[in-house]
């Protein structure tokens, strides 16, 4: 296929491009900045030059492809105006991709997060949620999943809370970051709480796999840790940076701190009997072990 990518010079934008061109598809990606434009034609990708916000732009670039995944994202999280402006951003650039694609039957896929069920690993049964600050990322996953009525064949992989390579990214990599700042390996709540983890390389494999066969309408779980204990995660970030490990306030990690403190393991096995996919990189403490001092 030549396929439309959004965000693909990010942690799994970057791997997913990277797969798809190893597994004989061919790339056109969404550049807004001289700087991607050149990391994606490097990679081997046709560049379209826009950003998630140039609808017409989104839409030149569906109709000129076999199929898209999309998976630009905002990068303010300061404050919550600044992230339910990303996550509008993100909507409307969903639903004009979808609409081009209404007849078609061409594959769409785009990302989303994994749920949390208290007192269980979430599956890919379980509905995304509608409300909250993060609400409005799940109607628009749902709009876009039911356009698989009309002829889109529309999936979403969610993602969990740490998508991770070579000792960075997600969760865990603000957990890193914030260490260094403070000069603590801090964590919230009593960090018995647990977070699902994925190496991106992994992760670009599962975008393939749904691009290429997943039914229209359907979710799946780019999981391959089900559940980190984030002490476990902490403990890690500290002895390898050389850090005291301890207890800190949620409000350490600002907006995040009350998401940090909640217990939120996921289920990957459905995806994995359904659409055979199989973890083979390194899982998050593993990987964390790349951190350098």
């Amino acid at each position: 296929m030549h396929v439309f990518v959004t965000g693909g010079t990010g942690t799994i934008g970057s791997a997913v491009v990277a797969e798809l061109l190893g597994n004989g598809h061919t790339v056109l990606a969404l550049a807004r900045s001289d700087a991607s434009e050149q990391a994606l034609k490097d990679a081997g990708a046709e560049v379209l030059r826009g950003s998630l916000a140039d609808l017409d732009v989104l839409r030149a670039g569906a109709s000129r492809t076999d199929g898209v995944i999309s998976l630009a994202f905002g990068r303010d999280y300061g404050g919550p105006e600044a992230l339910a402006a990303s996550i509008a951003e993100e909507g409307a650039a969903m639903a004009a991709l979808g609409e081009e694609l209404i007849g078609t039957d061409r594959p769409l896929v785009t990302v989303s997060g994994t749920p949390w069920v208290p007192g269980r690993a979430s599956t890919e049964a379980d509905p995304a949620p509608t409300d909250g600050p993060v609400g409005g990322r799940g109607r628009s996953v749902n709009a876009l999943l039911s356009l698989a009525s009309r002829g889109v064949r529309a999936t979403a992989v969610r993602m969990p809370r740490t998508v991770h390579n070579r000792g960075q990214g997600g969760f865990a990599g603000i957990l890193a970051r914030t260490a260094r700042t403070t000069g603590i390996a801090g964590y919230p709540g009593d960090g018995g709480q647990r977070w699902p983890a994925v190496h991106a390389l992994d992760a670009a494999v599962l975008f393939r796999l749904a691009l290429e066969s997943a039914p229209a309408g359907t979710v799946w779980h780019a999981v391959a840790d089900e559940g980190d204990a984030v002490l476990d995660i902490a403990r890690v970030i500290g002895r390898r940076l050389g850090l005291p490990v301890q207890q800190v306030p949620e409000e350490t990690f600002g907006p995040f701190g009350p998401i940090f403190a909640m217990d939120q393991p996921a289920s990957s096995a459905r995806t994995r009997d359904v659409l055979g996919w199989r973890p083979t990189h390194p899982s998050l403490l593993d990987d964390l072990e790349n951190l350098r001092p």
